[in-house]
């Protein structure tokens, strides 16, 4: 299986570069991953597709403001630092730009002194291993320094920085959003609710391996970045629930896909459980515990288009993709989605 058997070409211009006013007013492509039939609808009339006993499992991790730009101590160069994980107390794995002069030793200062950073260690891949040290709370100083971490093809800058959140979004540690769950309002999740669905929050913080190109040419080859996850006692209760009830475990998102598919036992089952997780899903892969996928639209060759292909089969996500292209729905993080059913 190569990379490039999940190229499509997208016109630069379908890149949604701001999120739309209403949330849940994005399109949405309901696709039949069975047929491969396709319907184009609107993002509220999600709720017409779901049933009692279904259960939605949603990622309610928060992403927080981890670009910092700064200056190298000792010669004033423009540094950018992503915070990508938390490994102890001060201490971050980032991802440095430019990273070649950043060796161990240098120092990096942002806001005038208000947070420096020492690099201490150069990791895989090259990232940097970087103490920080400040005065207070570690989350403010960040809050009043950072911004939020957009993908390179957004180039927009982000009035709101909220709407890089979903609106469920709790526990921060993520570098990027969830972004299928951009789409729901408090509204439409509690309309949902009262239809009979149950809702799981499970967290997944997601780092930047979600994003990064595949660059290999053979799929099995690629490594994925190992990220954090957490299921608690009530969302396996629920998942397990619509599981043995027949209802249907719909996933908002390849985050909470990916969740749900390390957790698992053979048999489905879920326990609670927290871990880190490096699961790559492309075709072949057999599901244990999904039933259906909302996601948005993704990269052409990337692991997110892989996992969406071993749900619905390539030709009917290409072919799908394909008609979105021709149909000129918005594509990426704040672009249209679609429900595989």
């Amino acid at each position: 299986m190569k990379t490039s058997d999940f190229y499509y070409a997208l016109p630069e211009e379908l890149i949604a570069q701001d999120p739309l006013e209403d949330r849940s007013s994005s399109r949405l492509l309901v696709l039949n991953k069975e047929t491969g039939e396709r319907e184009h609808r609107v993002f509220k009339d999600i709720i017409e597709y779901l049933k009692p006993g279904d259960c939605l499992v949603i990622n309610d991790t928060k992403v927080i403001p981890a670009r910092l730009i700064g200056e190298r101590v000792g010669t004033g160069a423009k540094i950018e630092v992503l915070l990508l994980k938390r490994k102890e107390n001060d201490i971050w794995e980032t991802l440095v730009r430019p990273g070649k002069k950043m060796k161990v030793g240098a120092q990096v200062s942002f806001g005038n002194g208000l947070l420096t950073g020492k690099v201490i260690d150069v990791v895989e891949e090259g990232n940097r291993l970087i103490q920080f040290r400040y005065e207070g709370i570690f989350e403010e100083v960040l809050d009043q320094l950072g911004q939020m971490p957009l993908p390179p093809y957004i180039t927009h800058q982000l009035k709101d920085r909220d709407r890089y959140n979903t609106v469920y979004a709790a526990h921060e540690g993520s570098a990027a959003a969830p972004t299928a769950g951009l789409h729901f309002t408090p509204e439409l999740l509690e309309q949902i609710q009262k239809k009979g669905v149950d809702i799981a929050r499970v967290t997944l913080h997601v780092g930047l391996g979600t994003f990064r190109p595949v660059k290999v040419e053979d799929v099995t080859d690629h490594h994925m970045h190992s990220e954090f996850y957490q299921i608690d006692e009530e969302a396996a209760e629920k998942i397990n629930r619509a599981k043995n009830g027949g209802g249907r475990v719909i996933c908002v998102g390849t985050t909470s896909c990916r969740t749900i598919e390390s957790a698992a036992a053979e048999d489905g089952h879920l326990e609670p459980c927290s871990g880190w997780t490096e699961i790559f899903i492309y075709p072949g892969y057999q599901f244990k515990v999904l039933d259906c996928l909302i996601t948005n639209f993704h990269l052409p060759e990337s692991t997110l288009i892989m996992l969406v292909s071993a749900i619905a089969g390539r030709e009917h996500v290409l072919e799908a993709y394909e008609e979105a292209v021709k149909e000129r729905y918005r594509f990426f993080s704040f672009g249209d989605a679609m429900f595989i059913v």
